[in-house]
C-alpha cells in the first residue's frame, strides 16, 4: 500500500490542480482494501489529461477542417501557377518508368528538345488540373466527424492529409483525367510524345512502347498534390507561425 501512495503522490506533479485536489481525498483512504480503487481513479484522472484536453468537439472539428482548408487552400494556389509541379523538384511530373529505360537513347537520337518539351507539356497539364480540386476539397472536409476529428488530432503529421486522400481520390481522378487530357492537348504534349515514342518505335528490336500519357500524368499530378498539402500540414502541426488564425494555435498548441 505504501507503494501505491508513493505512486500517487508522484503523479501530482503531472497533473491538474483541480485533479490533485481529488488525489489528496484518495490519499486518505490507506486501506488495502481502497488500493484498488484509488489506482482506478487514478487511471481516470490520467486519461482526462491526455492531448486534447480543454477543448471542445467543436473546437476539435473545427480546428482540422481549418487546417485542412488552409493546407490545401495554399497548396492549391502553389500547384495550380506556373511552374508550380514543374519547378518543384520534389513532385515535377518525369518521364514514366517504362520511358526512363529509353530517355538516354532517345536524347543520342537527338530527341532531348523533344523529351524536354514532353516534360514540361505534362506538368502543365498537371498545374492546369490542380485547380479543380477545391470544390472537390471541400466537400471531403464538411463531410468530416467529430470522430474523425479525434483520431487527426491525435494522429500522425499527416494524418489529417491521409485523411482527405481517402475520401477524395476517386472523384479527384474523376475530375483531373479530361482537364488533363485536354491541357495535354492544348500544350501539344501528344505531339511531343509521339513525336518521340513512334522515332523510338521504328528503332530495330526494341520493345514497343505506348504508355497511356493522361492516365500517369493525372496520378503523378495527384501525388504531387497531396504531397504538397502534407507539407502544409506538418507545418501547422510543428510550426506555431503557420498557425494563422486564433483557433489553429488554440487547437495544435495542445
Amino acid at each position: 500500500m505504501r507503494l501505491i501512495l508513493v505512486i500517487l503522490c508522484l503523479c501530482c506533479f503531472s497533473i491538474s490542480n483541480s485533479q490533485a485536489q481529488i488525489l489528496k481525498e484518495l490519499l486518505k483512504n490507506n486501506t488495502d482494501s481502497s488500493a484498488a480503487n484509488s489506482v482506478s481513479a487514478l487511471g481516470n484522472l490520467v486519461k482526462g489529461s491526455t492531448f486534447g484536453a480543454g477543448l471542445s468537439k467543436d473546437d476539435i472539428i473545427n480546428g482540422l477542417k481549418q487546417a485542412l482548408e488552409v493546407g490545401a487552400n495554399k497548396s492549391i494556389t502553389q500547384l495550380s501557377a506556373l511552374d508550380g509541379y514543374f519547378k518543384n523538384n520534389a513532385i515535377k511530373i518525369l518521364m514514366p518508368p517504362e520511358a526512363q529505360k529509353v530517355e538516354k537513347t532517345l536524347r543520342d537520337m537527338g530527341l532531348g528538345t523533344e523529351i524536354d518539351n514532353a516534360i514540361l507539356a505534362m506538368n502543365r497539364a498537371a498545374e492546369d488540373a490542380a485547380k479543380s480540386a477545391t470544390p472537390i476539397f471541400v466537400n471531403a472536409i464538411k463531410g468530416m466527424t467529430i470522430q474523425d476529428g479525434m483520431q487527426l488530432l491525435k494522429g500522425g503529421d499527416s494524418a489529417a492529409t491521409h485523411y482527405l486522400r481517402e475520401k477524395t481520390t476517386a472523384s479527384l481522378t474523376t475530375a483531373f483525367k479530361p482537364i488533363v487530357e485536354q491541357s495535354l492537348v492544348q500544350v501539344d504534349a501528344s505531339k511531343y510524345w509521339n513525336s518521340v515514342f513512334t522515332t523510338y518505335n521504328k528503332v530495330p528490336f526494341v520493345k514497343k512502347i505506348n504508355p497511356d500519357l493522361t492516365g500517369y500524368v493525372t496520378e503523378k499530378a495527384l501525388n504531387g498534390l497531396f504531397y504538397q498539402v502534407a507539407q502544409e500540414e506538418q507545418k501547422i502541426r510543428k510550426d506555431p507561425v503557420a498557425r494563422t488564425t486564433d483557433l489553429l494555435k488554440k487547437v495544435f498548441a495542445q
